[in-house]
């Protein structure tokens, strides 16, 4: 097993619908589950700090609680212009646990 991913929680730990924070090495990630597909954003909004994973789910997007940005979670683009972005993190299922890559999909590997 690569150690380029990281368990951070169980499928059943993420209901469909929704997100929780979890972490990966010194980041908070938020973790979204979509009608069984697994999405990881970095958990801070760009704005002001808002929390992610506490935003608003639809379809693949997730708005902020505090301000109202929002991003695709597939990308981590702003859905309302360029100007702004999260990381985004790849997600694997590996039987029941659910695990996120060590390095947003921006950073370059090492």
């Amino acid at each position: 097993m690569s150690d380029e991913f990281v368990t951070v929680a169980r499928v059943a730990d993420v209901a469909p619908g929704t997100a929780k924070a979890v972490i990966v090495g010194q980041r908070e990630i938020a973790l979204f589950n979509v009608d069984g597909t697994f999405y990881a954003l970095d958990n801070t909004c760009p704005h002001q700090g808002g929390p992610l994973a506490e935003g608003w789910i639809e379809g693949t997007r997730v708005t902020c609680p505090w301000h109202a940005w929002t991003f695709d979670l597939t990308t981590g683009g702003m859905t309302l212009g360029d100007f702004a972005c999260v990381d985004a993190f790849e997600v694997r299922i590996d039987n029941d646990a659910v695990r996120v890559a060590r390095r947003s999909r921006a950073e370059p590997n090492r």
